[in-house]
């Protein structure tokens, strides 16, 4: 057995509040977007920043994350790279990148007693979302 790694470590900021959704099976998916940004000297010798847009998704997230997860927040995010495709609502095949999220923590405190909380995921593959009924859900 050939040995393999998929693991991705992200730190950024939310690009719009997370969206949560529930499987037929009332299983939770929560979907948010992170950016993160990369810095870098031009040709010109001016700063450049080059941002890049992470899709996540996180299985079961606890009611603190829920309502943590809103658009400008700081976070660290770690988990593993996954692509799919899948037809949209006109048909069109379309294709995805998404980090399915194992590990997540906030770096901003957030005025609570709860600002060094954490939510680790133990489960390294997406539970079973059911018949099939929710595949207009890109996750």
């Amino acid at each position: 057995m050939a040995f393999s790694l998929n693991k991705i470590l992200l730190i950024g900021n939310l690009g719009q509040d997370a969206e949560t959704r529930f499987t037929t099976n009332n299983v939770s998916v929560t979907n948010f977007s992170l950016a993160t940004t990369h810095s870098y000297k031009g040709k010109d010798g001016n700063w450049v920043n080059e941002t890049t847009w992470h899709n996540c998704v996180s299985f079961n997230l606890s009611d603190y994350f829920k309502d943590a997860l809103k658009k400008g927040k700081k976070f660290y995010v770690e988990g593993r790279l996954t692509k799919r495709d899948y037809t949209d609502k006109e048909g069109i095949k379309r294709y995805s990148t998404d980090v399915f999220v194992e590990k997540l923590i906030p770096l901003e405190a957030s005025g609570s007693s709860d600002s060094n909380y954490s939510q680790e995921n133990s489960t390294s593959v997406a539970p079973d979302t059911g018949s099939g009924e929710d595949d207009d859900l890109p996750f």
